[in-house]
């Protein structure tokens, strides 16, 4: 019932925020700030009642900690079926804290239908933790498809707009194209794994465990790997499905914008663990070459991409997809630590790119431009800003001390262990991470203040305490990851066994 509520609850709360703004236009962010801390409160009693119990007890069978089941369409084998592992509570405290701190990014900006903008907000959080519980294919499926329709609201009626309204129109509808084009192959692998196990029993069903435990011919296994890896690979994204991520990062609003860096991508990573490598094994162990290859292309493209770009926020983007090639090279490692570190990445990038996105938004507040040949010598007059910017650019380049240099370290060891001289090159590619982190601090913290007039501007107490709880959490995870690997291990290493065993038979 605790994983029912916490999908239901986002929802419930979505359509109260649409229908407090008739009462006071204030009530529809008090209205998603509680529904958050509900969602928190829910986390924090299935921690309590399964920490000692599941969590830290070796699983050799048995998946889920907790399973919801409830029967919709019985004929075809389609069941509300819900559960919840190590990895997808770590999934759900990431979705929840970057839900809170997306409402108050939003809590002092004035915007219009601030219900609706509420209602999406909400109803987004709801569909991402259904993505991470769904053990039925039609309700994940479902659940993907909606992320989508949500996220298309929230660009397209406060994103951002300046001039230029032919690629602001040109960046939401490449976004909704791409989402549905992921869906079509999703709905096509989806089908065939349905298909494939009705062949073999004569039965219809759409339940993660039957299947995972259906034999597969080595012809479908391989077509049916690809549509998988094409659909998660939209939403990564990966080169050359990239295109898309660039141009939406520049015109989303800041709230939009931390939740497609931070959770709407983090999806497919999840897809990619859950799906590709425990119903694909042979086949993902076949072609892992091919996808290393994949994404050591696409961390030297997008690192040159990112140096030449001239708008700070694309940067970042960039930044952001070249990020995603360690983590399909660390993925199709087959190795323990580089998917422990795997995950501990997605974690700390996920805060850190939503930092940078935060402190991107307000330099263009003040300043109105992001551009990095215009300004420089910002140190001068604003206050806090160049520090949190020093900070979290010094951790996107994966600094000791901070998560991400934990999960880097973690993916490079552990990816060593495959594909030693692969690892290498990635290892130097960190240099490329250095040029472009740097061109950044150098333009705008360390130049020359261009204007005359100097006077200090200060940022909300609101900005200041959203900054610093993200610099705590990256700092935390940095020094003490242990916590996040104890609650991880075991779900990873189901996964890690179930893929060592079919692929040694």
């Amino acid at each position: 019932m605790l994983l029912f509520l916490l999908v239901i609850l986002p929802f419930i709360g979505g359509i109260l925020c649409l229908q407090s703004q008739y009462i006071d236009l204030k009530f529809p962010r008090f209205v998603a700030l509680l529904t958050i801390f509900s969602t928190f409160i829910v986390l924090i009693k299935i921690w309590f009642e399964q920490y000692y119990n599941n969590f830290l007890k070796i699983h050799i069978k048995d998946y889920w900690d907790i399973e919801f089941n409830y029967n919709l369409l019985t004929n075809l084998g389609i069941n509300f079926h819900l559960g919840l592992d190590g990895l997808s509570y770590v999934m759900l405290i990431l979705t929840s804290l970057l839900g809170f701190i997306s409402v108050l990014c939003s809590w002092n900006v004035k915007f219009k239908n601030q219900g609706f903008f509420y209602f999406c907000l909400m109803w987004l959080i709801g569909s991402i933790i259904g993505v991470f519980l769904s053990l039925d294919l039609f309700v994940f499926f479902c659940f993907w498809e909606l992320v989508s329709i949500p996220m298309y609201f929230l660009i397209l009626i406060w994103g951002f707009k300046n001039k230029k309204k032919y690629f602001f129109k040109y960046s939401i509808n490449n976004f909704f194209i791409y989402s549905k084009i992921s869906s079509f192959f999703l709905l096509l692998g989806v089908l065939g794994l349905v298909f494939n196990y009705h062949a073999l029993t004569n039965h219809w069903s759409f339940d993660y465990n039957l299947i995972l435990n259906t034999p597969i011919s080595w012809n479908l296994e391989c077509l049916l790997m690809f549509l998988f890896f094409i659909s998660f690979s939209i939403k990564i994204p990966i080169v050359p499905f990239h295109n898309w991520m660039v141009n939406f990062h520049t015109y989303a609003p800041i709230s939009g914008a931390l939740d497609i860096s931070g959770i709407l991508l983090k999806t497919s990573i999840y897809g990619l663990l859950r799906f590709n490598i425990c119903y694909f094994p042979i086949s993902s162990l076949y072609f892992s070459y091919f996808f290393i290859l994949l994404g050591l292309i696409n961390i030297f493209y997008c690192s040159f991409l990112a140096y030449s770009q001239k708008d700070a926020k694309r940067l970042i983007a960039y930044s952001s997809i070249a990020h995603m090639g360690y983590i399909l090279i660390s993925l199709y490692s087959m190795n323990l630590l580089s998917l422990e570190g795997l995950i501990i990445q997605v974690i700390s990038h996920a805060f850190t790119t939503a930092a940078l996105f935060i402190l991107l938004g307000d330099i263009y507040f003040i300043l109105g431009t992001r551009k990095i040949t215009k300004l420089s010598g910002i140190w001068i007059i604003l206050n806090y800003i160049p520090a949190f910017l020093l900070f979290f650019c010094m951790a996107n380049l994966g600094i000791p001390g901070t998560g991400n240099f934990t999960g880097e370290f973690l993916m490079l060891l552990g990816s060593y262990f495959y594909v030693p001289n692969i690892t290498i090159l990635v290892s130097i590619c960190l240099i490329f991470t250095m040029i472009y982190s740097l061109k950044i601090l150098q333009s705008f913290i360390f130049g020359i203040y261009k204007n005359e007039n100097k006077f200090i501007i200060q940022i909300g107490c609101l900005e200041k305490f959203v900054l610093f709880f993200l610099f705590i959490l990256v700092i935390i995870i940095g020094l003490y990851p242990q916590k996040i690997l104890d609650i991880l291990y075991y779900s990873i290493m189901n996964i890690y066994k179930n893929f060592n065993y079919l692929t040694e038979n």
